[in-house]
């Protein structure tokens, strides 16, 4: 059945992440910092954010003694000798076991198969050679910082009970489409992830070594702005938005540490502005400015706040993973730093529809494919409009590394 480009943005999980503050840009220019810079937040919003802090660590108190009425978490035997050989790293910190929360960024197989179009033709075409539940032709983040770490990739949560033998490895709860609010799609949203996640531990699926050895993955691509962008939000409500969003993920982090996760890795929001569902209206030659700005704004909060909260546990548990900087020294440089491939036209999508009616992996009623996929997928940044290749997100993890040499 056709597509229609209304329906897809607003509940499908392939959906473009957009604030949709192309009208709207003189108010963000006016009300929020430069693009690119780290500017001190006004003195309002810290405050705000601090004080809504403080109420949020009290809620945190009871999921921390929770935690320590769980029955004692004794070790678990037959560990896989690899992970028995793993040396330990700069830090004294190498994890065996990989959690996942967030959205299409992370997921490997948590959506529906009769919902998403990770699931359909061509998605993993590059790898495993089918679809897979991946939002890319191959690889995506978790992977390679699974491979990073020498572990294989943690299993979906959705799959579980049909490989049992895997969860040593750890879990994959982050579903595409979702945020850390209820977003347009029906799925887990990152607290009800977190909720599976402690469920597991109750049940005694992962003991007390599992966690005190493991790290946590947490990505945001911005779902939640789309919805509130979709349900009526305006711009001049952005600031706001953005405060209540950076709380509840600081609640969503401080929560997966509460539960015994020894480090947790969040990332950043990617450049917006330069995914191509906003490229697209100048022929994929020039980033959006005022997206990118709305985005800086919300990474200086969360760079606040996970200082914060570092400065308020032992060991400094909590790190950034900086997707914006990534993103834009691969699209800058187009790919030409040691080890990437070189990006042509770094902001031009491998797969898309054949006109604004389909996407990548639409058909119309017929049954015909209704996109275009290139011929080297391996040289293109972008997958579709809004998800890195398995090349964009091998050449993210490689100008990602130094950050991750010093986390393990």
């Amino acid at each position: 059945m056709r597509q229609q480009p209304s329906d897809i943005p607003r509940h499908h999980p392939n959906a473009p992440i957009s604030f949709g503050l192309e009208k709207e840009g003189t108010v963000i220019l006016n009300i929020i910092s430069s693009p690119l810079s780290l500017s001190p937040v006004p003195l309002s919003l810290s405050l705000s954010l601090s004080l809504s802090l403080m109420e949020k660590q009290k809620s945190l108190l009871f999921f921390c003694f929770c935690f320590v009425l769980f029955p004692l978490l004794t070790e678990i035997e037959g560990v896989e000798a690899s992970a028995k050989k793993r040396h330990r790293g700069l830090y004294g910190f190498r994890p065996t076991k990989l959690f996942v929360f967030g959205d299409s960024y992370a997921d490997t197989g948590n959506n529906r198969k009769t919902q998403a179009s990770s699931w359909k033709v061509p998605y993993g075409i590059t790898f495993p050679g089918k679809p897979a539940g991946r939002f890319s032709d191959g690889r995506v983040l978790t992977d390679y910082l699974a491979k990073h770490l020498g572990l294989k990739s943690p299993i979906p949560y959705r799959w579980r009970k049909y490989g049992a033998n895997k969860v040593w490895y750890g879990m994959n709860f982050a579903y595409g489409g979702t945020g850390v609010f209820n977003t347009l799609v029906l799925d887990p949203n990152m607290t009800t992830q977190i909720d599976f996640f402690q469920n597991l531990i109750k049940d005694s699926v992962y003991k007390r070594r599992d966690l005190k050895s493991s790290l946590a993955l947490v990505t945001l691509a911005g779902n939640d702005y789309s919805t509130f962008f979709a349900n009526g939000g305006t711009a001049q409500d952005l600031i706001l938005f953005t405060t209540r969003v950076i709380n509840q993920l600081t609640v969503n982090l401080k929560r997966v540490h509460c539960l015994g996760v020894s480090k947790v890795a969040v990332t950043t929001l990617q450049p917006l502005g330069c995914l191509p569902r906003s490229t697209i209206v100048n022929a994929f030659q020039q980033c959006n400015a005022t997206e990118n700005t709305a985005v800086d704004f919300h990474n200086s909060l969360l760079q606040q706040a996970v200082a914060k909260l570092n400065n308020e546990s032992r060991g400094s548990p909590f790190v950034t993973l900086d997707l914006y900087s990534s993103f834009n020294k691969v699209l800058k440089s187009k790919g030409e730093f040691p080890g990437s491939v070189t990006f042509d036209t770094p902001l031009k999508p491998c797969c898309m529809g054949v006109s604004s009616d389909y996407y990548c992996g639409s058909i119309n009623e017929k049954g015909k494919k209704m996109y275009a996929v290139c011929d080297n997928p391996g040289g293109a940044f972008f997958w579709d409009m809004v998800h890195p290749s398995q090349a964009g997100w091998r050449a993210v993890y490689l100008a990602l590394k130094s950050t991750l040499d010093k986390m393990n």
